[in-house]
């Protein structure tokens, strides 16, 4: 009687006999002995800045190797825990492949930069537009990627999943993500003495757990959108309305409000820089205040803080989304006009006429200023005139409010910030690769950015002077966040706000009232010389400009108008 096989059952499966090293690696798996191999590989091939910080922190093998297996232990516990939610099939080999890429990205550039993956960070990285993300590529940054991925995602395509039974690996990926908790949190307990003061003292660490921080921080900055879209927006412009100084106006006001990016104070030649930057500026008499603090290090952060009425305590606790700075204005009776030659206004120009000064029709039309998909910021200069009589004539006839926001000193590519004709500091930095430069050369690139923006701001004062017989005029500028130069190991900005170093938050607050705006509202030149001292934060843009346009709401503080002690009667 011949003898029949059963039936194999479902779910069974049979390996090939792999013979040699090769046949042992690409032996089939099941999903969760791949998980814990893809975790002991991203803990030894993507946590190198991790273990380099806690070295450098530790400075001799006693101290710092507790700290490192602690953290290893937290970090690769914790890398579990997550993946064996993805424990199931072979379908899920192209999210083990994304994740390693992502790891692999993200080591790169804290490596590169000294940066961390924090929910500020990543969202800065989801609202990075094309050009933006063009110049943070470089030929280094693809073989370190693919140096780290491409020995995993190789694996991971080769290696054979067992198949398994839904509920039977329903259990079994419940059982190791527990103890994969319970191993986390007992290891946490055992070493708190080592890591608990370490995380205290360094928060920074917990966003370089890598890739487990980037998951964290993507998700973060993924769902806060669809929470904010949740919310109800506050009005706080009711009650808002012209001041007296508006009763029988000969000319309308025109405030221009330049929103600088990346620059430092401490590169302005007008705050006592042993070089001159800003020459443009120095010969237009502007005011330059010395002692500015940014609301954030990082544009999304800054810009929406910086127009809000909350300042930066209230803003960064807030449950509830606000009107802004803009739409106060709006609502008194003025024109308003956001011109963007960056990513966007991060939320603060939705409800005012805006325009991008850096799209496909302004690029081809202005050849000169403009390469590949992005412009100088002489390119927002272009045609104002028109766009201001494309405003409500009815709210022109009162006064403008004109707001650029500039690509300034942006890095890392900050060679590409300044023309070819307005590099006065050379040799100069040319690589996205900053490490790859000599100090001196990348400062000479920066310092060329921070050259042009004065040049930038002295075109427009002109432009503004040149306007004197329609408006009253002036002028404010004022950056986002400032950028490290590789001051203690660091470059970019970004850094979490409580221990950033102070370059990233100390920015160029500059004013210019000489166009009759000053006049209109009282400011004396002379008192404002003498406050160029005074310590001034973001939270005093709202209020400031309030005072300069004489709008009137009950969310105007006098006490937090940079200009209200200098300022006198109104002349009308």
């Amino acid at each position: 009687m011949p003898l029949i096989s059963p039936a194999p059952r479902l779910g069974a499966y049979s390996a090939p006999d792999f013979a040699g090293p090769r046949g042992w690696l690409l032996r089939a798996r099941s999903p969760r002995t791949i998980v814990l191999v893809l975790t002991a590989y991203l803990l030894l091939a993507a946590n190198w800045p991790l273990w380099m910080e806690l070295a450098e922190l530790g400075r001799a093998p006693s101290l710092y190797m507790p700290n490192i297996v602690g953290m290893a232990w937290l970090l690769g516990g914790g890398l579990v825990a997550l993946l064996s939610l993805t424990a199931w099939s072979r379908f899920m080999k192209p999210l083990w492949m994304l994740l390693v890429v992502v790891a692999a990205v993200v080591q790169h550039y804290m490596a590169t930069y000294r940066m961390v993956m924090d929910p500020s960070m990543a969202l800065n990285v989801l609202q990075t537009d094309p050009g933006e993300a063009r110049d943070l590529l470089s030929l280094t940054m693809a073989l370190r990627v693919l140096v780290v991925a491409v020995p995993a995602i190789w694996w991971l395509w080769c290696v054979p999943v067992i198949p398994q039974r839904p509920l039977r690996a329903l259990w079994r990926n419940a059982v190791l993500f527990a103890a994969a908790v319970a191993v986390t949190v007992g290891g946490g307990m055992v070493m708190s003495r080592q890591i608990a003061p370490l995380m205290r003292n360094q928060p920074h660490l917990r966003y370089m757990m890598n890739p487990l921080a980037s998951v964290y921080s993507f998700g973060m900055a993924a769902t806060r959108p669809l929470l904010h879209r949740s919310r109800k927006l506050v009005p706080i412009s009711g009650g808002a309305a012209l001041g007296a100084s508006y009763a029988g106006q000969s000319r309308p006001r025109l405030l221009l409000l330049v929103v600088g990016e990346t620059a430092r104070a401490d590169h302005f030649g007008l705050n006592g820089y042993a070089r001159d930057t800003t020459p443009a500026l120095k010969a237009r008499n502007v005011v330059s205040f010395h002692d500015m603090r940014s609301c954030g290090t990082n544009t999304a952060a800054s810009v929406p803080c910086m127009f809000s009425h909350l300042g930066k305590q209230d803003y960064e606790g807030r449950k509830q989304d606000y009107e802004n700075l803009l739409d106060v204005v709006q609502a008194a009776g003025l024109a308003v006009l956001w011109i963007d030659n960056q990513s966007g206004c991060k939320g603060v120009c939705e409800r005012v006429p805006h325009v991008e000064a850096n799209d496909a029709k302004e690029i081809a039309a202005n050849p000169t200023l403009c390469s590949g998909d992005e412009c100088l910021d002489d390119v927002m200069l272009k045609g104002l005139d028109a766009r201001i009589a494309a405003l409500p004539p009815e709210r022109v006839a009162r006064g403008v409010v004109l707001v650029m926001h500039q690509i300034g000193s942006h890095g890392p590519a900050y060679f590409r910030r300044s023309p070819p004709d307005g590099k006065p500091f050379q040799p100069e930095c040319r690589t996205v690769t900053l490490s790859d430069c000599a100090h001196s050369e990348l400062i000479n690139a920066y310092d060329n950015s921070i050259a042009h923006t004065d040049r930038f701001l002295g075109d427009a004062i002109d432009w503004l002077k040149a306007r004197r017989n329609r408006f009253d005029t002036g002028m404010l500028y004022l950056s986002d966040h400032g950028e490290s130069l590789g001051e203690y190991g660091l470059f970019l900005h970004g850094v979490p706000y409580a221990f950033a170093p102070d370059v990233q938050k100390h920015v160029p607050f500059v004013a210019w009232l000489d166009g009759g705006l000053g006049g209109r509202t009282g400011v004396r030149d002379a008192c404002l010389r003498k406050s160029v001292d005074m310590p001034l934060t973001h939270d005093n843009l709202y209020h400031t400009v309030m005072g300069l346009v004489d709008v009137k709401s009950p969310t105007y503080k006098p006490t937090l108008d940079a200009f209200e002690g200098c300022r006198q009667a109104s002349a009308g």
